[in-house]
């Protein structure tokens, strides 16, 4: 399936520089397929490891030996030339060797120009609590997500619809298949972004109806497992569970605001902030922090106690909750509605790599999301249906002024009162 991720590996290869590449993100997000697939399409030679099924390398990384040497013997493992002009490497599970990460940084000022690609599952927990050398400023860092929706589209084969989504988003002008959209939009939010879910909706020729549950729940699995395996201790992995599993019935809650004692009885941040932590820096959830000042920049006035938290993928948090498709799919009122729309518009903007900050001004008004671009600071209000009022964004523009406002729900395009319509389908049209 095509990924976006793909242009910025072509990105990195048409610098022609010799900084090793690393690729972060969650588990089963599709790292591996994606790189695989770029070494393959794009470069004469390639090298696959897999360091998790290849001790030996692992072992050739930890000896005290000199680069030119570890070279030597990787070759002579792999029984494969190096050839720096023609060879790209890629080093998967590169998290279970800490000396690898290290020698990026031997391969970076090599001069024979070394393509070195490498990724893994929970590289952002191992780069957190790094305990040799990490090759700053000697490896390019690089985020991958889900698919959105937009990708989520392509995979279908609707593209020309993703290129009908952009010109009207660019020219705020309605659209002729808005109500297709919409269900489309309401299927993604059932499924999410994981590629294995897309692949299996394809495979069943787009019939929910058939399409497997257990991939999702399968996928949440392999995550608390992973818990167990990357942490500490088990009291780690249980207080890390334990915050995971709360996610949901906060978001569910009218303020989503996340409270330690949500978790458990008497649960405060000494115990459970690491384990906060250590989600964020899996990229298993993300942090939407709280602005008690709008003016730029806005990571300045971010107040740390008090934020959001959002699971990485929408149909791992539908999973989650349980709900049943139909709920989603025939646009009922539930509970958790307002929840699954946040979630999703939050794993969009992650995306598009734009950080989350929301406002509130106590009891009277909040605003689910800031943007700061070139027009300034931009509200975003998130409505689940099509009923716009709004009594917070009216509040937030008397009092702050705004170059216009941005209002996403089921509604097709549109600019009114200095608020611009975008339906929530459209959300990945956000820079």
């Amino acid at each position: 399936m095509k990924r976006k991720f793909y242009n910025i590996l072509m990105e990195w290869k048409n610098k022609n520089i010799n900084t090793p590449l690393m690729v972060v993100g969650a588990r089963q997000i599709g790292k591996t397929y994606i790189i695989d697939e770029f070494c393959k399409n794009e470069f004469e030679d390639y090298i696959y490891i897999n360091l998790m099924e290849k001790q030996s390398i692992v072992n050739i990384f930890e000896e005290n030996i000199d680069f030119e040497t570890k070279v030597r013997k990787l070759e002579l493992e792999l029984n494969k030339k190096i050839i720096p002009e023609k060879t790209i490497v890629f080093i998967d599970e590169i998290q279970e060797s800490e000396k690898a990460i290290s020698s990026l940084k031997a391969f970076c000022e090599s001069n024979l120009n070394y393509k070195i690609i490498c990724a893994g599952s929970l590289l952002g927990v191992k780069i957190s609590r790094f305990k040799s050398s990490f090759p700053v400023g000697k490896v390019q860092i690089e985020f991958m997500y889900p698919m959105d929706f937009e990708e989520f589209l392509i995979a279908l084969d609707k593209e020309m619809w993703v290129n009908e989504i952009k010109r009207c988003y660019d020219n705020l002008e309605e659209i002729s298949i808005h109500e297709k959209l919409i269900d489309m939009y309401r299927t993604y939010l059932c499924i999410g972004g994981m590629p294995a879910a897309i692949l299996e909706y394809k495979n069943v020729n787009e019939d929910i109806l058939l399409w497997n549950k257990n991939i999702l729940r399968n996928i949440v699995l392999s995550y608390l497992a992973d818990m167990n395996k990357y942490t500490l201790n088990n009291n780690e992995s249980v207080k890390i569970e334990k915050v995971y599993n709360t996610i949901p019935s906060v978001l569910a809650k009218e303020n989503k605001k996340f409270k330690y004692s949500d978790i458990e009885k008497g649960a405060n941040k000494r115990r459970f902030e690491s384990a906060i932590d250590w989600l964020e820096a899996s990229e298993m959830v993300y942090k939407c922090k709280y602005i008690n000042k709008v003016e730029p920049p806005l990571k300045a006035y971010v107040k740390e106690d008090n934020f959001k938290l959002y699971l990485s993928d929408i149909g791992l948090l539908t999973s989650l909750l349980e709900i049943e498709f139909s709920e989603i799919l025939l646009n009922k009122n539930f509970l958790f509605k307002g929840a699954i729309t946040e979630n999703y518009v939050a794993q969009a903007f992650r995306t598009n790599n734009i950080s989350l900050y929301y406002w509130n001004s106590g009891n009277k008004a909040e605003i689910d999301f800031l943007l700061y671009n070139k027009d300034g600071i931009i509200p975003v209000e998130v409505k689940a249906g099509d009923n716009t009022q709004s009594k917070s964004l009216n509040v937030f523009n008397e009092k702050y002024n705004p170059k216009y406002s941005i209002r996403l729900s089921t509604k097709n395009f549109g600019f009114n009162n200095g608020i611009k319509s975008i339906p929530l389908y459209a959300t990945f049209c956000i820079k």
